[in-house]
């Protein structure tokens, strides 16, 4: 686009009050109504960020990370479930950024009013940059996912003799001129009520094994392990390489920012914590050194503990030492893993997935770390919830692992039945749980 990013956008005053954006992207122009629904449902995201309760759900997550908390903290993420709470028609705005804005808006308010449990709703209103990544130099290919179906992969590395030398470090390409653009946007349509911030969420995890199974094939990838070793050893010292060329290219170029408040860090919880420095307490470049890291290894849930610690972990461990603080886990049971797990450096949260023993987590992690619990979603696809099946596994769970530093994760919904109410739901049934569990049974702690 022709868009220089030092120019000023060309605005007019619209009879509200507040600028509308004129000629800068034809795909970046929204209406003085659009803007008006904007700004209004900023504005009571403004009203719910500075709000007492608010503030202290900001301090559960502190103690939580530091260590310190008593309770289990709560969060319940509707995720795909969010198409049937807020269906696309109640959207008013037409422009399709301005949907997706309005989209974000109306889900923090929804979390505060409807939802209730202890996800913190920012004054921060983030805009990422825009960009591309190049990939592994080798064109991914899949056959299904249809509709978010199921899909298999079409391996672009079918013979490591030949294909290991085609494949390259990924480089990410930033278009800086239209993230400027947008940037102007956001801070013309919300200047005065939300606070517009550069933030890009460069990842999700850090594990490598997801990039291994896209290049070669799940069922490949298994047999390598035993037929191939020495080859599943050069592609992971080189999916190594990249990520951590990757890192030392967003450090370089001043593009991380950090993630110890309300963001989103490994598969469960948020970043709150005074044990890592915050964004306006950085002079010059954020590191990563400064920031949460994370990686996890789902895909290789049926390898044997020992053969995960000789091909995946000594891996991650390379990336995972540059970070002040690290996540492991998501959906794999790291209960079978831990003796491994547990020698990574400056680890603080643990996912105890559905599939995890919760109980020989809480023994092994007591208060040294924290059990990033996740009870199972597949009572909250259904059109009627079933109470008693739900208060069940919470129970077991703040039973377990009562006396250790704990969150509650509800997670991975594909669909909540169509009921919205499910979401609400199950979170009063934990706030019910917590309370009985912490408040009536002898103050032993299991984690003793």
């Amino acid at each position: 686009m022709n868009v220089k990013s030092n120019e000023e956008p060309a605005t007019m005053q619209t009879a509200a009050g507040f600028p509308l954006i004129e000629d800068i992207h034809t795909h970046f122009k929204f209406t003085p109504e659009e803007i008006a629904i904007l700004r209004k449902l900023a504005k009571e995201v403004a009203e719910i960020a500075s709000s007492d309760i608010n503030k202290q759900k900001i301090m559960k997550w502190q103690a939580l990370n530091n260590l310190i908390s008593q309770e289990p903290v709560v969060f319940a993420d509707p995720e795909n479930g969010w198409n049937e709470i807020i269906h696309a028609s109640e959207l008013r705005c037409v422009d399709q950024l301005a949907r997706v804005w309005e989209m974000f808006l109306r889900k923090q308010i929804y979390w505060a009013k409807e939802i209730k449990d202890d996800k913190v709703v920012e004054h921060y209103f983030d805009v990422p940059y825009c960009y591309t990544d190049t990939g592994w130099g080798l064109p991914l290919k899949k056959e299904g996912g249809k509709d978010g179906g199921a899909y298999h992969v079409i391996p672009p590395v079918k013979d490591y003799e030949r294909d290991f030398e085609q494949l390259e470090f990924p480089e990410i390409v930033v278009d800086y001129e239209t993230s400027d653009v947008m940037y102007r946007l956001a801070e013309d349509v919300f200047g005065g009520i939300l606070e517009v911030r550069r933030k890009t969420i460069w990842w999700w995890t850090l594990g490598m094994t997801w990039d291994f199974i896209n290049l070669r094939g799940l069922d490949q990838f298994m047999m390598d392990l035993i037929l191939y070793p020495e080859w599943v050893h050069k592609m992971m010292d080189f999916l190594t390489e990249g990520y951590l060329k990757r890192l030392d290219f967003l450090e370089e170029h001043n593009l991380l920012h950090t993630n110890t408040e309300g963001t989103y860090v490994g598969s469960g919880g948020f970043g709150f914590t005074s044990q890592l420095p915050k964004q306006g307490d950085i002079i010059g470049k954020v590191r990563t050194q400064d920031m949460w890291g994370f990686c996890e290894s789902q895909e290789t849930v049926g390898v044997s503990p020992e053969m995960f610690n000789t091909f995946i972990l000594p891996y991650q461990k390379k990336i995972l030492s540059r970070f002040g603080l690290n996540c492991y886990g998501c959906c794999e049971p790291i209960h079978v893993r831990w003796d491994y797990v547990k020698t990574i450096p400056r680890l603080r949260r643990v996912s105890a997935s559905p599939w995890a023993d919760k109980a020989i987590m809480a023994k092994e992690l007591g208060r040294d770390y924290i059990i990033s619990a996740k009870p199972s979603p597949t009572p909250l696809s259904r059109p009627v919830l079933n109470e008693a099946v739900v208060r069940e596994e919470l129970r077991k769970i703040i039973e377990d692992t009562k006396g250790c530093v704990v969150e509650l994760i509800m997670k991975d919904n594909h669909t909540l039945g169509n009921n919205k109410r499910n979401i609400t739901r199950w979170v009063e049934i934990v706030r019910e749980e917590i309370a009985r569990v912490y408040d009536s049974h002898p103050t032993k702690e299991a984690c003793l």
